[in-house]
């Protein structure tokens, strides 16, 4: 006689579980609990949606209870709600939303997928309807709904991470002004700043007011306006309000069940997903997993790792035993024209847990330069000083991010180093690569450095040197210092350094920097081979300098300058480069 599972939530999660339990197995008795109307929903489209990007409505809807019945045979109970666990006698108390009906079902095994609640803080006028949070399929149709049948023309979005960043982007694309809200002192936290910024200045390009460690205060209604009111005492006036401050896992469940709930505030579970009962197991965004990089208890709500962990717990109920190694948090995103991606630690969280890790930077083309449409990308890759191990990996570009983070993702999980970074063979044809992809470049820079050929410097020792020992030496073209210079720079340009050696004190400590770090790489081996034992390069070069100092001053690049600071090499300079100033000028 086979036995009987109960799952509590759809979507990603319980879905998956569902699945994956009847391949399994034909004589199990599955029951799913949802207490929507929608067991199994794309909620990662939802935004889009409201944006009309995705135009029809039902082809977010993943699975319908009639679907899931006729294919899996799954008895699929929607706008049902679980009340209550005995884990004694292995009951589970059930209310019919519809009727009212409580009854009680009893089960061999219980997996909870109930997912995570908006988070929404108790201030002043946050229950008006023109309020709103984006968490369901109902929460979409309430949205698009007002945004369709009023005359809007303003909103503000409270909340700088992914869903908060997809529906500034979906309402722009409706045509709304929007005012973006965060509370720290920049979106996306999987980010590290410096690789932030270009996303930050990127926005402005696009008009959004980024109203950066400035936090919603209350909503106010006057004279039939509404304002949003924030922290520093700012007023905005708006017609719609999108919170997306985050998510809080819902354990109520749990809790009232006596299960233990982690340090995290997610629901306890052990490699094999199984709470504190080995009869009752859970997944999804309301569980605490182990960070796969730095091996502590965490939160990380993400869809991938939802579905993996439903077809983990559904081997486990079915005796086929394996394990969750945890989850590295692999990201990525499209605001506007940008793409940012992330794997693994930011540098930010290896500081807090005593990491001894370096950092290098890098700017390559997603595809072969002389082949048309070349566009540059910024990649950082973070590695562990004693051995080469990758810990993390952020990229921030316009075309072909994708495919590179994922080939780092899969160094991460495998613990590749980064001199298992140069020998991969990646995929190369000119439309879509080039004969050294950034990865392998990632890898070349890093080994640089690994192996004394270089040194780094960082932008954030720039504002603090001593001018009188440290010299930052700028060997960029000419025509390049049209658009800024680091203060306090000489300026040698690189094909002119050999000749011009004897103008630098070899006594003295040598910072070299180009537009993005190859130059300046080639500049810092040729002093150190000519009797400079105190040199280094500067990482990510002048583009990634600018960028951080644009973030920190709210300058909105031109178009011109951003093509110019993103130049590889010195003939690429010379190519453009007078078309591009005479239109800056012209400007």
């Amino acid at each position: 006689m086979g036995k009987k599972v109960i799952i509590v939530g759809g979507v990603a999660g319980g879905a998956s579980t569902a699945a994956r339990l009847r391949r399994m197995s034909e004589d199990t008795e599955i029951i799913m609990l949802e207490k929507g109307e929608y067991i199994s929903f794309a909620n990662c489209g939802l935004p889009y949606h409201i944006g009309e990007v995705i135009e029809k409505r039902e082809e977010l809807l993943v699975q319908t209870p009639e679907a899931m019945k006729a294919r899996f045979n799954i008895d699929v109970r929607i706008m049902h709600e679980a009340l209550d666990i005995d884990r004694k006698e292995k009951n589970l108390k059930i209310k019919n939303l519809e009727t009212g009906n409580i009854y009680t079902e009893s089960y061999d095994k219980l997996v909870l997928s109930p997912g995570a609640d908006p988070i929404k803080p108790p201030l002043p006028g946050l229950d008006i309807e023109e309020v709103y949070t984006l968490r369901n399929i109902r929460d979409m149709d309430l949205i698009k709904e007002y945004i369709d049948n009023n005359e809007i023309k303003h909103a503000v979005v409270v909340g700088g991470g992914f869903i908060g960043l997809e529906m500034l982007e979906n309402l722009h694309q409706r045509g709304l002004k929007v005012s973006l809200l965060e509370l720290t002192d920049q979106v996306m936290r999987t980010l590290d700043k410096e690789m932030v910024s270009m996303v930050h200045n990127h926005m402005r390009t696009k008009g959004v007011d980024l109203n950066l460690s400035d936090g919603i205060a209350a909503v106010e209604k006057e004279n039939g306006k509404k304002f949003a009111l924030l922290q520093s005492g700012k007023r905005i006036e708006t017609d719609l309000i999108i919170l997306s401050i985050g998510v809080k896992p819902k354990t109520e469940l749990a809790e009232k069940a006596g299960l233990d709930i982690g340090v995290s505030g997610g629901i306890k579970v052990n490699q094999y997903l199984q709470t504190s009962d080995p009869n009752i197991y859970a997944i999804g965004d309301a569980i605490e997993v182990k960070d796969f990089v730095i091996n502590e208890p965490s939160r990380i709500p993400l869809a991938g790792p939802a579905n993996k962990q439903g077809r983990i717990a559904a081997n486990n109920i079915t005796g086929r035993k394996e394990k969750y190694n945890g989850t590295q948090g692999t990201s990525i995103a499209k605001i506007f024209d940008i793409i940012p991606a992330s794997t693994g630690a930011a540098e930010k969280k290896l500081k807090e847990n005593d990491f001894n890790y370096q950092v290098v930077h890098i700017t390559s083309n997603n595809h072969a330069s002389y082949y048309p449409g070349a566009l540059p990308m910024m990649l950082k890759l973070i590695y562990q000083k004693k051995d080469g191990r990758i810990l993390g990996a952020q990229i921030v570009g316009f075309a072909g991010v994708d495919k590179r983070i994922d080939v780092l993702s899969t160094a991460i999980r495998h613990q590749m180093n980064i001199f298992d970074l140069q020998e991969l063979e990646l995929a190369y044809s000119p439309p879509f690569g080039s004969a050294k992809d950034p990865v392998n470049m990632l890898g070349f820079a890093a080994g640089n450095i690994y192996n004394g050929l270089v040194k780094p410097a960082f932008w954030q020792e720039l504002d603090e040197l001593d001018n009188e020992e440290i010299i930052l030496l700028d060997i960029r073209e000419n025509i390049e210092l049209e658009l800024g210079q680091i203060p306090n720079s000489i300026h040698i340009p690189l094909n002119s350094l050999r000749d011009r050696l004897d103008e630098l004190d070899k006594d003295k400590e040598y910072i070299t920097y180009c537009a993005v770090g190859l130059r300046g790489y080639i500049a810092a081996r040729i002093l150190m081979q000519n009797g400079f034992n105190k040199v280094r390069n500067l990482s990510g070069g002048y583009k990634l300098y600018k960028a951080v100092m644009d973030d920190k001053n709210e300058v909105i690049e031109k178009e011109e300058e951003a093509e110019l600071n993103s130049l590889l090499t010195p003939e690429d300079a010379e190519m453009i480069a007078d078309l591009i100033i005479k239109n800056i000028r012209n400007k």
